[in-house]
């Protein structure tokens, strides 16, 4: 693979890079610290590879611009942060019950309300998950570095072009503002074909028994979109066995796929006493402690740096539980992907969560300490 010449990149400045490389060619969203960076770089590129940013009035309008312009066939995009997210929560769940595929960027700060504008925070890692009402799956991917920005963002695309579904990429304010010098493809990565829309004869937009592409509106398929529970067709029903074919066919999409959806990277010892599972920017003082303590102490300790947060990556989780005495979850916040690690260790391990909220990051010296104190 060819790459570019190297170049010092903002977290929020990869995110618009890989969108681009992905193929997205409309932006609509609402300016909001700490994510306006990547609606300014929209705003500026979009229009030199043929696309469309729009600044709408405020971010519901920019949530439903995104939908019709995902409808019309168009790879879309927008990008937030705290009380926008909150506000984007009822069209997010008008895209998972109409199938459609769209990206939301949440670059997390201190909260709630307004918070603190400036500061990082890691506290919408639940609202991801059950922010919109219902029972509905998501996929939320979380980066650490300004690369794994670039690469979650074109993943977070194609998820969403394939499985017709809106993708939540939750970023923080630490990995949105930092810079690295990062070497990206000269092209985009795990770019999605253009679907063939001329041999469709006929078209059942929400079949039951596979996943077909969304056509776009004009492209000579008619078919209905609503909010409502529907048919395979898209048309409203009540039919107590059609809702239950539906809600289920809405989970299997993702469930049966977890394999290709679930990323993680894990490093550190084989065989650890004690591993730190984690996800965004804390990932980065983790594995500064991970290094002391395996290089000063010799001590067997490992990291699983959570890429994907949803689906939550259980079976992982479940066999560190069994090979491990400890499992530390530092996230900045005051408690929330700690359950489910403690759901999925079953009491097989120790949970330890380390929590810090208030406003400044954990530390390589908190997760350390806590290291030390499993093996004293």
């Amino acid at each position: 693979m060819k790459y570019r010449k190297p170049q010092l990149l903002q977290g929020n400045e990869a995110c618009v890079e890989g969108a681009l490389d992905a193929g997205v060619r409309f932006f609509a969203g609402y300016p909001i610290t700490p994510s306006t960076e990547i609606a300014e770089g929209m705003a500026r590129k979009l229009p030199r590879v043929g696309g469309v940013f729009i600044q709408m009035e405020d971010e519901i309008a920019g949530m439903a611009a995104v939908i019709g312009a995902a409808v019309g066939g168009k790879k879309s995009l927008t990008a937030t942060s705290g009380p926008g997210f909150s506000l984007k929560q009822e069209n997010i769940g008008y895209a998972a019950i109409a199938e459609i595929p769209c990206v939301i960027v949440n670059v997390q700060r201190f909260g709630p309300s307004t918070g603190i504008p400036t500061a990082p925070a890691q506290g919408e890692v639940m609202q991801a998950r059950w922010g919109t009402h219902g029972d509905r799956p998501i996929i939320a991917l979380s980066p650490s570095s300004v690369y794994e920005t670039y690469y979650l963002t074109t993943a977070a695309v194609n998820f969403s072009q394939k499985f017709r579904t809106p993708v939540i990429l939750l970023l923080d304010e630490v990995v949105g503002h930092m810079r690295e010098k990062v070497s990206l493809p000269a092209s985009g990565r795990l770019m999605v074909e253009k679907q063939n829309y001329s041999d469709i004869k006929e078209y059942k937009p929400f079949d039951e028994r596979k996943l077909p592409p969304l056509v776009p509106f004009g492209e000579g398929v008619y078919y209905h979109i609503t909010g409502l529970v529907h048919d395979e067709h898209g048309f409203p029903t009540r039919h107590p066995e059609v809702v239950v074919r539906f809600m289920e066919r809405l989970h299997r999409k993702i469930n049966h796929h977890r394999k290709e959806i679930i990323m993680t990277d894990y490093t550190g010892h084989v065989e650890p006493k004690v591993c730190i599972i984690t996800y965004g920017c804390t990932v980065r003082s983790a594995r500064a402690a991970l290094q002391k303590a395996y290089l000063q102490k010799r001590w067997p300790v490992s990291l699983l740096n959570l890429q994907t947060l949803w689906p939550f990556p259980a079976e992982e989780v479940k066999r560190l539980a069994d090979r491990c005495d400890y499992l530390l979850v530092p996230e900045m916040n005051m408690g929330q992907i700690v359950g489910e690690v403690e759901k999925y260790a079953h009491g097989k391990a120790e949970v330890l969560g380390i929590n810090r909220y208030d406003g400044d990051m954990i530390t390589p010296g908190q997760i350390f300490q806590h290291i030390e104190g499993c093996f004293s």
